[in-house]
């Protein structure tokens, strides 16, 4: 209560109901109470639904909505809080500077006297804030302030003086009460101006909050203590409101009497003065200095003992000042303790067995100073009020989307709330924001955002159980279940890759190439596959944090089995969810295949079997150097260089990580499998890193232009931009002997294990189709073609040869795709699943 009843109290109520007269004045402090009271509740269920530390708002927004709303939000409301210490200090400022001037005591003028009593004000304050005495203060502030408000009430029956008649008090009267009903706003005054101004005088609410960490039982104190206040001071208001009993506007003369019997002739604004005795005819063409709109001072001359109001004023003014100055540094401290903005780690610092925030309370303290120096209440109050009304939308918002969350966690001891309720108080927040000053309202708002992007993109490593959190997974359950009554279209294709990276961090080039296809595009899944009885429960999280520390939109999956093929064969039937499922198998070159076990090498060529029957389309990437980095890499996960090759490799690796200078991406499609060959190095030079990539196409064709305009017309009804198209037209000739023995050399230790086509089945392809020889020459002079071609290319691309299972054996297989793409720039070997994932068609 010693917070909400406040500045506004004893110096600025009578103008309020002066401006907006009773009728609208008791509308202001209805409007205000209803914006506590909806927030009162909203934050009393808020505060019940788990154990409440210290940081008020800050605290309470934090934990519900999640850092982004509660660090943007904090920072305002800590800052509101620092503003209000000038708003009640200044207000105390006004109420001796009056004081000085009855006494001709003015040191320089009004408004530099102000600036200097609240100066010395605010340095005593943190005085006693910084030395641990607010409590005994507050006690002696609270003990004075409730005699002032009844010295009020008292001085309203005591009949009136002469010269509390002549400044515009009547004790009750009918006739001032229906004078005063109307509004009479003056000098640019509007009903939501005045209310922006009464309002701080409500904002008090979150001062228990503000000090949670403090209180015994806060789950049970915060509910009764808020309501109770909010009603107590909203009749308390009612009450001293409706009892001023004071004309608008009064000389202060004793002079300007009525002669008895001549009220006959009273009329206008002074009707109920004149009917007492009085002629304040004067204030219609001049203005007056007395009457509830001139004099700030009407509670102390309506009041049984002056002093004792001026006291109240001190009381009101210093207590609230007092418990803005305590509330705004350990808002700040709790922010800054949760690193939330890194640059103010500075602040979370304490002192003293109470880890007092010394720091908090200096800067408090220059804001208020600087706030101070305005000297004005009127200017100041609106601030507040912006401010604080942001606070209460949010503090409503968390409430309702907390309630709409339907999270089993969400479950408030206290019962009497509602979330559409809720919702109504933060949408009346808003609008109330706007009608009182639309642009501060904006700028206000564009703070927050401004905020709340600044830390969405930070993204704090903190996990507080928020309903965002809820909202998030509720929103993606239900449209995981949607695309389930969605049928499959061509025009909806997404490449979802399944990349079997073993550990993320051990094939960073795979990663990122494959990150590259999906980012923003499709699903992005790490595979990993353990040899082993059991999958240790740690190592997926650990690997999942690694992918969000290095920014790469994907998930993590491990399985345990007893071979490699069998752990892919189970993550390729049940990964995914629904329809959002993997529809790309991507991997890794087998470099060691010649050296590697039989069973090894029949493992990696019937995962590619596998893939092709689970209706895959498959990828392989492979870079001179490899891809595994697995064994340079230490325990912290940075590299270890080595030697020249580990550094190359190490470069490599992360080649993908880099934005491509000027080349070409070389695309040569071999065979038509959906499209997918084209659609994925399309998607590439949408990408920033390869945003200055060409697309060149290749393709195997007769001499002549026939096939070149029937792939150039092919790919602009496909909507694919392309560099040039060339047509290989000399594919027909045999490998050179170099290229044939090298291939030669690679299969002498497993020749026992080959197979290939028949003499008869290959002279019929060649008597058929003049440009396609056997596969194994194939694979050997399309080689020589890469190194002519695209030796200087930034990536190749290159239809995937399928091997038919049991015509040609495994090593046979891993010749091909050796011989294939040797000592070549990064190469990526596609094949799809012929399905269509391309169209002509809008």
């Amino acid at each position: 209560m010693l917070n909400i009843w406040g500045v506004m109290l004893f110096i600025r109520l009578s103008w309020v109901f002066g401006q907006a007269g009773w009728g609208l004045g008791i509308v202001v402090i209805a409007l205000s109470c209803v914006v506590t009271t909806v927030t009162g509740l909203s934050m009393s269920a808020i505060c019940t639904n788990g154990v409440v530390r210290g940081g008020g708002a800050y605290y309470l927004i934090s934990r519900s909505l999640g850092p982004e709303f509660g660090g943007s939000i904090g920072l305002i409301f800590a800052f509101a809080n620092a503003v209000a210490v000038a708003m009640y200090v200044v207000g105390f400022a006004e109420t001796v500077v009056d004081l000085l001037k009855e006494n001709n005591a003015i040191m320089i003028d009004e408004l530099n006297d102000i600036r200097i009593i609240g100066c010395i004000s605010v340095v005593l304050l943190l005085g006693i804030s910084v030395a641990g005495m607010e409590w005994e203060a507050k006690i002696g502030l609270l003990i004075i302030l409730l005699v002032a408000i009844v010295n009020v009430f008292v001085g309203t029956g005591i009949p009136a003086s002469t010269d509390k008649k002549s400044k515009g008090f009547f004790n009750y009267d009918a006739k001032i009460f229906m004078e005063n009903l109307p509004p009479d706003f003056r000098d640019g005054e509007t009903f939501f101006s005045v209310f922006a101004i009464f309002f701080p005088a409500a904002t008090g609410i979150l001062a228990g909050a503000n000090i949670s960490g403090d209180l015994k039982d806060p789950q049970d104190a915060l509910p009764k203590g808020t309501l109770l206040a909010i009603l107590i001071t909203g009749v308390t208001y009612l009450g001293v409101a409706l009892s001023a009993t004071v004309v608008r506007d009064a000389t202060g003369n004793i002079n300007d009497t009525i002669a008895t019997g001549m009220d006959m002739f009273c009329n206008g604004s002074n009707t109920a003065a004149c009917e007492q005795g009085w002629n304040f005819s004067s204030c219609d063409v001049s203005s007056c200095k007395f009457g509830s709109m001139n004099n700030f001072q009407v509670m102390t001359m309506v009041s049984g003992f002056g002093p004792l109001i001026t006291a109240g004023t001190f009381s009101a003014t210093l207590s609230s000042a007092l418990a803005s100055l305590v509330s705004a540094p350990k808002v700040f401290q709790a922010l800054c303790k949760d690193n939330i903005y890194t640059a103010l780690k500075f602040f979370a610092k304490g002192h003293g067995k109470n880890n007092e925030p010394i720091r908090g309370y200096v800067l408090t303290f220059i804001i208020a100073v600087a706030f101070i120096i305005i000297a004005d209440l009127n200017v100041i109050a609106p601030i507040i009020s912006n401010f604080f009304l942001a606070s209460y939308a949010l503090i409503n918002f968390s409430c309702f989307h907390a309630s709409y969350a339907k999270s089993p966690g969400w479950r408030p001891a206290y019962r009497y709330y509602n979330m559409w309720l809720s919702l109504f108080g933060a949408v009346l927040c808003c609008g109330v924001m706007f009608v009182i000053n639309w642009w501060a309202a904006l700028l206000t708002y564009a703070i927050e955002i401004f905020l709340y992007v600044y830390v969405t993109v930070k993204k704090p490593n903190v996990n507080w159980g928020s309903s965002t959190q809820a909202v998030t997974f509720v929103s993606a359950v239900n449209n995981a279940l949607s695309l389930t009554g969605v049928e499959d279209h061509v025009k909806n294709f997404r490449p979802q890759c399944m990349v079997l990276t073993g550990a993320p961090k051990n094939r960073p080039a795979l990663l990122d190439l494959a990150h590259c296809f999906t980012k923003n595009y499709g699903l992005c899944l790490t595979c990993e596959v353990f040899v082993v009885r059991v999958l240790h429960p740690s190592i997926p999280p650990s690997h999942t944090m690694w992918l969000n520390k290095k920014k790469r939109k994907a998930f993590y999956a491990a399985v345990a089995c007893d071979s490699f093929r069998q752990g892919t064969e189970n993550l390729m039937q049940a990964s995914g969810l629904g329809r959002l499922k993997p529809n790309i198998l991507m991997m890794g070159f087998k470099k060691d295949w010649r050296t590697a076990d039989t069973a090894g090498v029949q493992s990696y060529v019937g995962v590619l079997h596998d893939a092709f029957d689970f209706e895959y389309g498959t990828v392989v990437l492979r870079m001179n150097q490899g891809l595994d980095v697995s064994h340079i890499i230490k325990a912290q996960g940075e590299y270890t260089h080595t030697h020249a090759l580990n550094e190359r490799l190490v470069s490599n690796s992360t080649q993908f990580q880099r934005k491509q200078g000027k080349g070409t991406i070389d695309v040569w499609w071999m065979f038509d499998d959906g499209g997918l060959t084209l659609l994925l190095p399309y998607i590439l030079t949408t990408r920033k890193k390869f945003k200055d990539c060409k697309m060149r196409i290749f393709i195997a064709g007769q001499p002549g232009r026939v096939e070149q305009d029937r792939m150039k017309s092919l790919l602009e009804k496909f909507r694919i931009k392309y560099a040039d198209i060339h047509v290989i037209d000399d594919i027909t000739q045999n490998p050179n002997s170099n290229s044939w023995k090298m291939f030669e050399d690679m299969i002498e230790p497993f020749r026992l294990h080959e197979g290939s086509k028949s003499t008869t089945l290959a002279e019929a392809l060649r008597k058929d189709n003049p440009w396609k020889i056997s596969d194994t020459n194939l694979q050997v002079r399309l080689n020589e073609l890469l190194q002519e071609n695209s030796r200087a290319a930034n990536l190749i691309i290159v239809s995937m040869p399928i091997a038919r299972l049991g015509s040609v054996s495994d090593h046979l297989y891993m010749a091909w795709l050796d011989i294939l793409t040797k000592n070549l720039p990064p190469t990526m070997l596609i094949r799809g699943n012929h399905k269509s994932v391309l169209t002509f068609y809008s």
